[in-house]
């Protein structure tokens, strides 16, 4: 082997699969930014292999989801755009099997010039939030929902959104959860949802039609949540191109459609005792523990701060219509779908938390880390939960607060998340969430055209 693709071998086996008998051309050099965007360098898998140092600007972290800076001059009237400096997580290799060429893609880990992890990475947010379970001895396991939309092309922002054509030639119909003949409407997109992940060495559990129209889920196999984030970042991607392949949409919108339900990332969370691999959830007579019911305290306190990570977009919180199966409060209950945090169905050793209140727009890192560090401020202060919710919850007072500006609010409040998340990272996280709430005021919406232009 060449010298310069020495380090082929330290790649997963999937991805080395991929590569094997053929000339790999490109690699992809990439981090996932803020919004969870793909953002890197592209080069030459030979100059790749000299394993050059890399930089890229920290001013990257510091842009809206519109492409907006956010004023450096309120946070810190030092900055000076620095370099970071990117060097290969090897173990993230996998292929992009819709380029032309053979490409592979892999995660960067960033650092400042010293060798410290950037603050404002949000890969390196998550990596924080598990440095205090690691600090315990505890090793948290994830298993994310992702949900999303297959829709007809749209080229005009002025038009509405709406649903794609299915393979009978008539747009997909929502209402039909679980529906086979539905997901069958949109089958070839879903085969190659099917061959890329099987490329890149994804494991999907399961595929079903959500109550949507043309709106899917997709299960992931439980596993390590730097792991799992990292996976939910790949995929993103993977769909859309697979969408595209077919002459429509994948969007990750939370409420792409007034009219139809959102999309959610549903995280189930257990956590293990690295010195047994037992679940601290459970005790060895198969009954909850106290820690399970700390866990979700820590839900139920911080979550309502924790809204701007999970739901980041003022889209975001048009999900939260208790009508459209989407959760407004922080009741809990087992086995019931209309509280905000859900104990499912399960054997005593996989006894788990799902948080239903992520919305499938955030950031898989920022959203997993902010989930579980809610959980472990329930576990580190021993906090206790309410009394467990009795029938449908969506009755119940509402925790979720109902705009961006009210959750942020909620989040200059939380102290103690803020240390978790780091208080760098959410004061610059901050300062881009009210830019971008400030450029959607700009916006005179159709609503306001339809029932003010000539009433009023």
């Amino acid at each position: 082997m060449d010298e310069r693709l020495k380090w082929i071998e330290k790649i997963p086996q999937a991805a080395q699969d991929y590569i094997a008998d053929r000339r790999l051309e490109e690699i992809e050099c990439i981090i996932a930014d803020t919004t969870g965007i793909s953002r890197g360098k592209c080069m030459p898998a030979r100059k790749f292999g000299r394993l050059e140092p890399m930089y890229l600007p920290d001013s990257i972290f510091y842009q809206t989801v519109t492409g907006s800076y956010v004023d450096m001059d309120e946070i810190d009237n030092q900055y000076t755009e620095g370099d970071m400096v990117l060097t290969p997580d090897f173990s993230s290799a996998t292929a992009a099997p819709w380029t032309g060429d053979v490409t592979l893609q892999i995660i960067h880990d960033v650092a400042d010039i010293h060798g410290n992890p950037m603050p404002l990475v949000p890969r390196n947010v998550l990596k924080r939030v598990l440095s205090y379970y690691e600090a315990e001895g505890w090793e948290p396991v994830v298993a994310p929902e992702m949900e999303f939309f297959l829709v007809a092309r749209n080229t005009d922002y002025n038009q509405p959104i709406q649903p794609t054509m299915g393979r009978t030639g008539r747009p997909a119909a929502s209402m039909q959860a679980y529906s086979m003949s539905a997901v069958d409407e949109y089958g070839p997109v879903i085969d190659d949802i099917y061959d890329f992940a099987e490329e890149q060495g994804f494991e999907i559990d399961t595929i079903i039609q959500e109550g949507g129209a043309g709106q899917v889920e997709i299960n992931l196999k439980h596993g390590h949540p730097l792991k799992l984030a990292d996976e939910v970042f790949f995929f993103k991607r993977l769909v859309k191109e697979a969408a595209l392949r077919h002459n429509c949409y994948a969007t990750f919108m939370a409420k792409p459609m007034g009219d139809q339900p959102g999309s959610a990332m549903h995280i189930h969370h257990s956590v293990l005792d690295k010195a047994t691999g037992k679940n601290i959830f459970n005790t060895t007579h198969g009954k909850p523990t106290p820690a399970f019911r700390h866990f979700i305290a820590g839900l139920q306190q911080h979550l309502p701060a924790a809204t701007p990570f999970i739901a980041p977009y003022v889209n975001s919180y048009r999900r939260y219509v208790a009508s459209h199966s989407a959760p407004i409060n922080l009741e809990w209950a087992e086995n019931n779908r209309t509280t905000g945090i859900r104990i499912p169905l399960s054997d005593p050793e996989s006894r788990r938390v799902e948080n239903r209140v992520a919305g499938m727009d955030c950031n898989p890192y920022i959203g997993l880390a902010a989930s579980l560090a809610c959980g472990f401020l329930g576990l580190k202060n021993k906090l206790k939960p309410r009394i467990a919710a009795t029938g449908e919850a969506y009755d119940a007072e509402r925790d979720i607060p109902p705009t961006q500006i009210q959750a942020l609010a909620l989040l200059d409040e939380d102290e103690a998340l803020t240390e978790m998340m780091g208080v760098e990272f959410t004061a610059v996280y901050k300062a881009a969430k009210h830019m971008e709430y400030d450029e959607f005021q700009e916006v005179i919406s159709p609503w306001e055209r339809e029932h003010l232009l000539m009433n009023v």
